[in-house]
């Protein structure tokens, strides 16, 4: 944790700020422990998204249940957990994350401990609501955070924080699998919602935000750098308020990707191994893909993530999410062959290529809109997953029953490459709202 330069790729350490240094001043210790505390927390709330297609079946056969009964839960995890963050981030971008972290604690553990005295499924609905809540105070405080301390790296850390969101369930998995049988799957619901509250707990002590100062420092450094570069006053790079934001064709842009590529990873997430298992797979494939789906989503949020900051963050995405959508096609194709090497590799490649987004959007608000306010301005691209989580639980269990699952699954495919290709298009906001876009940018210089 001590080698914190804060220097830029592509920079001299002579010729860039020196975040790092500036940021221990002001906290007393390396920035990169915040990094930690924030991947900590998302690294504990991840069985909320990851898990539940392992303890569903369980659930559905001990309150005996049709499962598709439960198909609503995780619709309405998608949607409280994404819808929460607009007013998460507005107030933490006030007040400070810490007030809100300890509530998360409450809210994300207590409601998975709670979940193993259910006994009606409007308890679940309840109780899975509440801790989304939980989980999106945790995730919108996590990614900010980086994008905050991090200006010169914000591929790189934000994708530390949601590889742990996607990577940490990893560690559930097996454990869950081995254990969350009909009647027993309480105690794993108890001893995980306990991991789950302490693990916050420990983050809330740690994380806080930059003063007022930082952000006066980081826009004196860009104003600095236009006109080294001789730019004018006008192509400075400024932060936009989300109503500013709003107005921006960028953003719309970046919202209709949002919604289409978190639909197809969604539905990955979500209904994988209920596809394994219509295409007859065996058990064992089913859990290893399981497992290996959180796995390949967090190495590639962090991979991607570090790529982005290196290379061209637009370029990411276009590549990231047409590959995407490709792997989906591999996924249907080596899963009604029952080809299992094939199937396996497909699921890595898909979700190793979907998750991402979830590094390289809120990296390319921050640099479009600026990190200042940068909680409130991603919330609302992130408002997105609900319509993605819609179409991932509730819409795609419906349109199985209507096209069955291979072409499901391939309709999902199609949304990811439309993102892909949309993303081409994606340029920096100009000096005003409205106006036309910038050519000179320092993150889309091809």
């Amino acid at each position: 944790m001590s080698g914190d330069t804060g220097s830029t790729a592509g920079s001299s350490e002579t010729d860039s700020p020196d975040y790092g240094a500036r940021a221990r001043e002001e906290l007393g210790f390396s920035r990169w422990w915040l990094v930690v505390a924030a991947a900590l927390a998302m690294a504990v709330v991840s069985p909320y998204q990851y898990v539940w297609s392992s303890i569903e079946g369980p659930m559905a056969a001990d309150l005996d249940i049709p499962l598709t009964q439960l198909g609503l839960v995780f619709t309405l995890f998608v949607i409280v957990q994404s819808g929460s963050q607009f007013p998460v981030g507005w107030w933490r971008d006030e007040h400070g994350p810490r007030l809100l972290t300890l509530g998360a604690a409450a809210l994300a553990g207590g409601s998975y401990y709670l979940l193993s005295y259910a006994t009606e499924v409007w308890q679940l609905y309840l109780l899975y609501s509440l801790g989304a809540l939980g989980v999106g105070i945790v995730y919108t405080i996590s990614v900010n955070t980086a994008l905050k301390w991090f200006p010169d790296r914000k591929g790189l850390t934000t994708g530390v924080g949601t590889m742990a969101f996607a990577a940490g369930a990893a560690l559930f998995i097996p454990y869950v699998r081995a254990n969350a049988t009909t009647g027993a799957y309480d105690a794993v619901l108890q001893n995980m919602g306990l991991v789950i509250g302490l693990g916050i707990l420990v983050a809330a002590v740690v994380l806080r935000d930059p003063p007022q100062s930082w952000f006066d420092a980081r826009k004196a450094d860009q104003a600095a750098e236009a006109e080294a570069n001789g730019e004018g006053e006008a192509t400075r790079a400024r932060d936009y308020h989300w109503r500013e934001m709003l107005r921006t064709w960028q953003f719309w842009l970046m919202y209709g990707m949002f919604v289409a590529v978190s639909g197809a990873g969604l539905m990955l997430t979500a209904k994988i191994v209920s596809f394994a298992q219509a295409v007859e797979l065996d058990a064992a494939t089913v859990t290893a893909a399981a497992t290996l789906l959180p796995v390949a989503g967090g190495v590639g949020r962090l991979v991607l993530g570090e790529l982005s900051d290196r290379l061209n963050r637009r370029l990411a995405m276009a590549a990231s999410f047409s590959l995407c959508g490709l792997g989906l096609f591999a996924v249907v194709a080596f899963g009604q062959t029952g080809t299992t090497a094939g199937f396996l590799a497909a699921v890595v490649i898909a979700t190793f290529f979907w998750s991402p987004q979830y590094t390289l959007f809120p990296s390319i608000v921050a640099d479009y809109y600026g990190e200042e306010g940068s909680s409130a301005n991603y919330a609302l691209l992130y408002s997105g997953k609900m319509w993605g989580g819609v179409f991932g639980g509730a819409v795609a269990a419906w349109v199985v029953t209507q096209i069955g699952w291979p072409m499901t699954f391939q309709f999902g495919g199609v949304l990811a490459l439309l993102a892909g290709v949309a993303a081409l298009a994606l340029r920096e906001p100009g000096p005003a709202a409205n106006e036309a876009p910038r050519t000179t940018t320092a993150v889309d210089n091809d």
